[in-house]
C-alpha cells in the first residue's frame, strides 16, 4: 500500500464542509461514531460478503472525510471479499488487520 496517499486530505474535507470547522468536526464525530460499527463486521471469521460490505461503506465514508490511504485499504478488502475466491480466514486477518491499523492512524490524525 502507498503510504504517499494522506491519511486525512484537510484540503478535500475543507471544501466538503465549505470550509465550516464546526461541520467539520460534526463530519469526524459522526466517522468516530460509525467507525466501531464497521469494524465488527470485519471479522475474517465471518462470511465475505459481509466484511466486503463493511469495507465498501468504510471506504465510501473515508473518500468523503478525505481519508485516502484508509479508502484504499478498504477498497483492497472489499474486492478480496467479492473475489471468486476469497481469501482464507488467514489471509483475511491479515487484510483487516491492515484496515485496523490504518484507521488506528486515521484516528490519532483526526484527533
Amino acid at each position: 500500500m502507498s503510504s504517499t496517499l494522506a491519511l486525512l486530505d484537510r484540503d478535500h474535507l475543507k471544501s466538503m464542509t465549505g470550509g465550516d470547522t464546526s461541520l467539520a468536526l460534526e463530519v469526524i464525530d459522526i466517522f468516530r461514531e460509525q467507525t466501531g460499527l464497521w469494524m465488527r463486521l470485519m471479522d475474517p471469521k465471518a462470511e465475505p460478503k459481509q466484511w466486503a460490505d463493511a469495507a465498501h461503506t468504510l471506504k465510501g465514508a473515508c473518500l468523503s472525510l478525505g481519508a485516502l490511504r484508509l479508502a484504499s485499504y478498504c477498497e483492497l478488502a472489499e474486492k478480496a471479499g467479492r473475489s471468486e475466491t476469497p481469501p482464507s480466514v488467514t489471509a483475511a486477518a491479515v487484510l483487516l488487520g491492515d484496515v485496523r491499523d490504518c484507521l488506528s492512524a486515521t484516528m490519532e490524525e483526526v484527533a
